[in-house]
């Protein structure tokens, strides 16, 4: 269980807590997560890069797992006896990036798989099922990115879908007329600044108010209105505003002082709110916020590409970016 309003990042014990995870093979989350394990492990792997301790994982282990979930139609599943989706196949691509390993894909294979998911109105489907959402415009941009075949999707045509999704607040939905949510402006604003079409879309102004309402008395943020606030959105709400050059726009001590009290100051892992159970999907967002944050210890995220500047840098990732008039 999380503990009260800490004053400090317990560094250690979230390491320690996510090397445990990695190495339970027989609890029940380990079975029940089987579905989504890809992006678990991208949650993992890159908290731990935050934290400047991914010694803690095997990469060669780590990279063969990986590996072994690639598809014949280039796409990634999210364990091995799943079906390849662009969910995952971003976050085994992100993985691959973070450990300097994205040589081991075919790059066209892998973009004509991501590519062949778009539709005519501009949006990407998920998986061959077809549902859309602008989650998978993200995925679908970002990873054509990584693989440096961007050029393989229609991309003007995918930026007109994302500006059917907004919406008269300034924010973003899964589709057009969908309503406003915090999850949904991070992955609009990012695959935005992807291609590079950010000024374009975006009311910044607008768009920056709505985020910065999203901030409760409680110093986290939700991602709707009206609902509670959670750890997540520290990082979905807070990597939009740094996008859009303007993170000062929240109360960055209150969200803090939130985060922080979401701490397993025991056992390890950050919770969705306090005293509730921590699990590594929270653990990795909420470390990710503190690190958007500027906190003391932690290596810089980037906010477009959810992975450390250093590994953004390396890769030389495009990514627009705006400032405060």
């Amino acid at each position: 269980m999380a503990s009260a309003e800490p004053d400090a990042l317990a560094t250690e014990k979230h390491a320690a807590y996510i090397e445990k995870v990695s190495k339970d093979l027989t609890s029940f989350e380990f079975h029940a997560t089987e579905h989504f394990r890809m992006s678990g492990v991208y949650w993992g792997a890159t908290a731990l890069h935050i934290l400047g301790q991914p010694e803690r994982l095997d990469k060669a282990q780590l990279i063969a797992w990986v590996m072994s979930c690639q598809k014949p139609s280039g796409g990634f599943a999210g364990s091995e006896k799943h079906d390849a989706h662009l969910l995952y196949t971003l976050s085994a691509l992100q993985i691959l990036a973070l450990y300097d390993s994205l040589d081991l894909v075919d790059a066209s294979q892998v973009a004509g798989y991501v590519a062949g998911l778009q539709r005519g109105d501009g949006s990407f489907a998920g998986d061959e099922w077809g549902e859309i959402d602008t989650r998978f415009s993200y995925c679908a941009l970002y990873s054509l990115a990584l693989l440096r075949r961007l050029d393989a999707a229609d991309v003007p045509a995918a930026v007109d879908f994302l500006r059917q999704c907004r919406n008269f607040d300034g924010g973003f939905g899964a589709q057009p007329g969908g309503e406003s949510h915090a999850g949904q402006v991070f992955t609009c604003v990012a695959a935005l600044s992807i291609a590079g079409a950010l000024d374009e879309v975006v009311d910044a102004d607008l768009l920056g108010w709505w985020i910065s309402e999203r901030q409760t008395p409680s110093g986290g943020l939700n991602g709707r209105p009206e609902k509670l606030q959670d750890v997540c959105y520290s990082w979905w709400a807070l990597s939009a505003l740094s996008t859009l050059g303007r993170l000062a726009w929240i109360d960055a001590p209150a969200l803090t002082a939130f985060i922080l009290g979401c701490q397993d100051l025991e056992l390890g892992g950050i919770s969705d709110r306090p005293d509730d159970a921590v699990d590594v999907f929270h653990t990795f967002f909420g470390l990710a916020g503190l690190s958007l944050l500027g906190h003391p210890g932690l290596a810089p995220i980037d906010p477009v590409f959810a992975l450390p500047v250093t590994t953004v840098t390396r890769l030389n990732l495009p990514a627009q970016r705006l400032r405060c008039a």
